[in-house]
C-alpha cells in the first residue's frame, strides 16, 4: 500500500493507486478521446494489458522510489467506480498529469482533483514549482491551467499519441499557488 494518504475534495475521493485497479483503468482509459492529447509514450492502440502493464512496471515501482504520487479518482455518490487518475512526478518540467473518463468529463471534477494535489505538492512535499506540460490543441487542460493560476513559460514541439503539436510548459511556483488561493 502507498504510504501517501488518500485525499478529499467537496465531490471526490482520490485514492492512491494500487495494483487492483487495473481492470477499472483498462475500461475508463483505452478510448482515443482519452489519451488523443497524451504524451507518445502511451502506446495506441492501447494493449489489452496496457493498465497491467503500466501499474507494475511504471506507476508502482515509482512509487515505491519515492518519485510520483499516484491517485484514482472516485465520486463520494460512488466510491467503488474509478473515474480517472492524476499523478505528480519528480521529473524536470513534468509534474502533475491526468485524465478523465469520457462521461466524467466536463463536469469541473478534474479541477478539483487538481486543486487538492497541487495542494499536496506544494504543502506536503515542498516543492516550490510546479510544471506541466500539454499539447496546444487540448483547449480544456490549457482552461484548467489558467483558471489555477498558471502561466505558459514555453512553446516547442513533441510527439503526443494524436501525432506531433505544439507542447505547452505551464508553470506556477509555490509563492504565486499561495497568492491565487
Amino acid at each position: 500500500m502507498a504510504d501517501y494518504p488518500t485525499l478529499y475534495t467537496e465531490r471526490l475521493i482520490l485514492k492512491p493507486l494500487e495494483l487492483a485497479d487495473a481492470e477499472a483503468i483498462q475500461q475508463q482509459f483505452a478510448h482515443w478521446e482519452v489519451v488523443r492529447y497524451l504524451n507518445a509514450r502511451v502506446p495506441w492502440p492501447y494493449p489489452v494489458d496496457g493498465a497491467l502493464h503500466y501499474l507494475q512496471d511504471i506507476a508502482l515501482p515509482a512509487i515505491a522510489r519515492g518519485e510520483e504520487w499516484h491517485w484514482s479518482l472516485r465520486l463520494k455518490s460512488a466510491p467503488d467506480q474509478l473515474i480517472g487518475n492524476i499523478s505528480l512526478m519528480d521529473e524536470q518540467d513534468n509534474n502533475r498529469g491526468f485524465w478523465m473518463g469520457l462521461p466524467w468529463q466536463g463536469q469541473g471534477l478534474m479541477a478539483e482533483a487538481c486543486a487538492q494535489v497541487t495542494r499536496y505538492w506544494f504543502e506536503d512535499l515542498g516543492r516550490d514549482c510546479l510544471r506541466v506540460p500539454k499539447a496546444s490543441p487540448n483547449l480544456a487542460s490549457r482552461r484548467l491551467s489558467e483558471r489555477n493560476g498558471m502561466r505558459l513559460i514555453r512553446i516547442d514541439d513533441d510527439e503526443f499519441v494524436g501525432g506531433r503539436y505544439a507542447r505547452e510548459t505551464w508553470e506556477i511556483t509555490r509563492k504565486e499557488w499561495r497568492r491565487f488561493k
